[in-house]
């Protein structure tokens, strides 16, 4: 579950919200990526790059990133699909496991256009990994965006990258595949239709009501104004705490939300359970080659009486670099919790 919403005239800045739905604490940190860090695929290591711009981004469990920015105002949301289909790994096929998918972009391109391109030339592959906390692997869409008002949605279906490439997809949520969705929508009253505009949880109607209040949204005077106008649309489309519904186990309420001024390029965050806003001015973070990876440790420094708020550019700390986690390391993982277990069962 997640909803993402793309404001692109909000007086001369492109804005966008994402709510980060899910059933448990992903731990979510933010981390400084700098340009020069050397990255490969997650996979077999025949891809490799070194990264050409710097980012802020959004992890989970600090081993794969699921929203973020870059400092020429290229955004990602990752967000759940349960349709995706990536196909068994194909030879010859340039791949990329889930963990690195939205970061590739983030780290070598401006715009959306030329990443939609990348994906085009290179037939590219996204490979699944495990849940680290022994859930369902995951299955994931990836938004783009960037400071021309440009937008993607990235989905693989029967094993095929399906890219919808237009300034107008402004909203994303999840299930149905978004080809039905943009068709779904039209029935509703204020987006082509005469139904009135729906109130439940499910997919299809938050992606109705943000798209209504993203359309009707006033212009804003100011920044402020203008990341205020996006969280009162997100928050429309949010999810509450809840138990499960009825045949639902992994019913998901938003954990945390952000929204970026790609044009401007601050980043802000709110948690839903520790509720300070804070925000990140991208010119105020030196991303230069050898700058280092550096952590905002939300987790500990946003549960503190009083916590974190406000501009915390400044607060980003060394605490050694981000492991992305990628299939060897996953096979790693089992191995050693396959030998733990043996030694447990010896005893």
């Amino acid at each position: 579950m997640c909803t993402r919403v793309m404001w692109p005239d909000a007086n001369g800045a492109v804005i966008v919200g994402r709510n980060m739905d899910f059933h448990k604490d992903l731990m979510t940190n933010l981390w400084k990526q700098p340009r020069g860090i050397d990255r490969d695929d997650g996979v077999n290591g025949d891809l490799t790059w070194t990264s050409k711009y710097g980012s802020v981004i959004a992890t989970s469990f600090d081993i794969i990133s699921v929203d973020g920015i870059n400092e020429e105002g290229l955004a990602g949301h990752v967000l759940w699909l349960a349709e995706s289909d990536y196909g068994a790994p194909a030879e010859g096929r340039t791949k990329l496991s889930q963990a690195v998918w939205m970061q590739y972009f983030l780290d070598n391109f401006a715009t959306v256009a030329e990443a939609v391109e990348w994906v085009e030339k290179n037939d590219v592959q996204v490979v699944q990994l495990q849940d680290p906390t022994g859930g369902k692997p995951p299955t994931i869409h990836l938004a783009l965006d960037d400071a021309t008002g440009d937008s993607a949605i990235i989905e693989y279906v029967n094993g095929e990258a399906v890219i919808h490439h237009s300034p107008e997809y402004r909203v994303m949520t999840n299930s149905p595949t978004y080809d039905q969705q943009i068709e779904l929508v039209k029935q509703y009253e204020g987006l082509g239709g005469d139904a009135p505009l729906p109130g439940t949880n499910l997919a299809t109607d938050r992606f109705a009501r943000a798209s209504y209040y993203a359309s009707r949204l006033q212009q804003p005077r100011t920044q402020l104004e203008a990341i205020a106008a996006m969280f009162s649309v997100i928050r429309n489309a949010a999810q509450p705490f809840r138990i499960p519904d009825p045949g639902k186990p992994d019913a998901s309420q938003t954990i945390w939300q952000t929204v970026s001024d790609l044009t401007n390029k601050r980043y802000v965050f709110e948690s839903t359970t520790r509720p300070n806003i804070v925000w990140v001015d991208l010119r105020d973070l030196d991303f230069s080659e050898g700058s280092g990876e550096l952590k905002l440790d939300l987790i500990s420094e946003l549960a503190l009486e009083g916590g974190l708020a406000g501009n915390v550019s400044s607060r980003f700390e060394d605490k050694g670099p981000m492991t992305f986690i990628s299939l060897k390391l996953e096979q790693q993982m089992a191995e050693a919790a396959a030998e733990a277990n043996a030694k447990a069962s010896d005893n």
